[in-house]
């Protein structure tokens, strides 16, 4: 446990990086496993002891994990709940254990509401813990305005985990606890206070409408797919998208920031860099080679049209049968009088034209099996590997929506003579795009119901979570649209009369609608 604390204070200090800490963790683990028969059991003075959770409706959990490796070698006893965690449960096991802290994780949108939730029912039944906010769509900004009000306790956002030691140290040290909380306090109110005074000028509705962007449409400008309807791949060759993983976002998940391949020469941790990247490496080609985890998906192309900002799917050419609408929101607000207020429904021809375009739709997994996989290595006290195959199950789901997308573009006829470089493809360097729901062009996690229905998603093991959460985790899904101008962008703050229009467009009640756009509201 001294090398432990020593090796938490290299990490605290920079000097050891992420997956340095986990190796020693996993050496740690094995000497006290073999050492543990030969010892008598007695209580341990640990420093405190900290609850983990990510919260419900969401399955992502490799920075969780990382952070409660630290804070086990900062000697603070964590008790992690894992994923999809209730509210009560929570709560409950911080009573029950006697916590002094709890933390909450969350990787999608709509667990910022839940967070809100656990902090409002803390305050509820009054807590007084610490609360630490944590996960990728977490910030200051919103920890401040949307999590810390609901909350008499000290609420902080933990960026990552080589802050989260220094953070827990100050809550649990009462010499430092109450200067910690008014000056984490003094921050929040200053963030609270630069948000109120944030002004979007928006557009009516209306205008935004009127402000789209406008395009020739006829017949044989349209790019038309070789099939119609639903095709799946039920296990794709893990081989095969090994060429198409983008391991800049690898390193990532370690916490390491820079482009590949130029950080494995990185001056302060391209060594330790390359042992990840080498390690995971070896890691992959043992998963392809035991066949570990597998990729399945599913994707296809249906006949549709704009209807002013929905997306009309049809069954067939004939547009006789109407299968689904995707919902799309518009931007609204004005940052330039001569850009054009864009959504995505304006890439797709307009039902007025009386032109037959087409959209694509994709579903994509590499977790198939993952649970077992990480499983084992936890059985072995191995957590740098349990998070190594996560990390590169991420990868090659995205790796197989680039890999598949090529395929799309081939067999949509407009990609068919493309010939593109690994580097091409990393750039977007082609025409058309694949925007995911609850991105920036389509920030409502909830059509993702209508994309997992219409492909039927569940056939090759995936599925949504209450949230509209993929599993497993390592999931990638979006829509294609093949038009030459087709770009990304973000919707940004939309108004109250978008909102209402959205709603009314959905069928949904104006306050669920809410909820699910909450951070796009103005």
């Amino acid at each position: 446990m001294a090398g432990m604390s020593e090796v938490g204070r290299l990490f605290n200090n920079n000097e050891l990086i992420v997956a340095e800490v986990l190796q020693s963790a996993e050496a740690m683990k094995a000497a006290v496993s073999h050492l543990e028969r030969f010892m008598e059991k007695a209580d341990t003075a640990a420093r405190g002891k900290v609850i983990l959770a990510t919260v419900k409706g969401d399955v992502h959990d490799i920075g969780k994990n990382i952070v409660g490796v630290v804070l086990g070698c900062n000697n603070y006893e964590v008790i992690d709940l894992g994923v999809m965690v209730a509210l009560d449960r929570i709560l409950q096991t911080a009573v029950d254990k006697h916590a002094d802290i709890v933390g909450l994780s969350g990787l999608i949108t709509p667990s910022l509401d839940e967070m809100a939730q656990v902090a409002k029912e803390m305050e509820r039944r009054r807590f007084t813990l610490p609360l630490l906010i944590g996960g990728a769509t977490t910030s200051a900004q919103h920890t401040a305005v949307k999590i810390a009000p609901e909350y008499g306790g000290t609420t902080v956002y933990v960026p990552d985990a080589s802050r989260v030691a220094d953070v827990v140290s100050q809550l649990l040290n009462p010499a430092q606890r109450a200067a910690f909380g008014q000056a984490n306090a003094q921050r929040q109110a200053e963030l609270r206070e630069r948000h109120r005074q944030r002004t979007h000028v928006l557009v009516p509705y209306r205008d935004a409408r009127a402000r789209r962007p406008t395009f020739a449409w006829d017949q044989p400008g349209i790019a038309v797919p070789c099939f119609t309807g639903r095709r799946s791949i039920d296990d794709m060759p893990l081989a095969d998208l090994v060429p198409f993983i983008d391991w800049t976002f690898f390193f990532t998940a370690w916490e390491l920031k820079g482009r590949f391949p130029a950080i494995l020469d990185h001056p302060q941790y391209g060594e330790a860099a390359r042992d990840i990247y080498d390690h995971g490496r070896a890691l992959l080609q043992d998963a392809i080679g035991r066949q570990t985890i597998r990729a399945a998906g599913v994707y296809g192309f249906w006949p549709a049209n704009a209807d002013g900002d929905d997306i009309v799917l049809f069954e067939d050419a004939s547009r006789q049968r109407e299968i689904l609408r995707f919902n799309m929101l518009r931007q609204q607000e004005l940052t330039d009088q001569t850009r054009p207020l864009r959504s995505l429904a304006d890439f797709i021809a307009p039902i007025e034209s009386g032109v037959i375009d087409y959209i694509g739709a994709f579903a994509v997994t590499a977790g198939l099996g993952i649970e077992e996989a990480v499983r084992r290595f936890e059985e072995k006290r191995d957590d740098y590997d349990a998070i190594m195959i996560k990390a590169l199950a991420d990868r090659l789901a995205e790796a197989f929506a680039e890999c598949l997308h090529a395929r799309v573009r081939r067999e949509w006829g407009y990609g068919a003579e493309e010939h593109l470089s690994g580097e091409d493809l990393l750039a977007e360097k082609y025409r058309g795009i694949r925007p995911a729901f609850g991105y920036p062009a389509c920030p409502d996690h909830s059509e993702k119901g209508k994309l997992f229905d219409l492909l039927e998603a569940g056939r090759v093991g995936m599925a949504l979570t209450e949230t509209c959460m993929m599993t497993p985790a390592a999931s990638v899904s979006g829509l294609y649209f093949a038009h030459p101008e087709a770009s990304y962008f973000t919707v940004g703050r939309v108004g109250r009369d978008q909102l209402e229009d959205y709603a009314r467009r959905k069928g949904m009640p104006t306050g669920e609608a809410e909820r699910w756009l909450s951070p796009s509201l103005a």
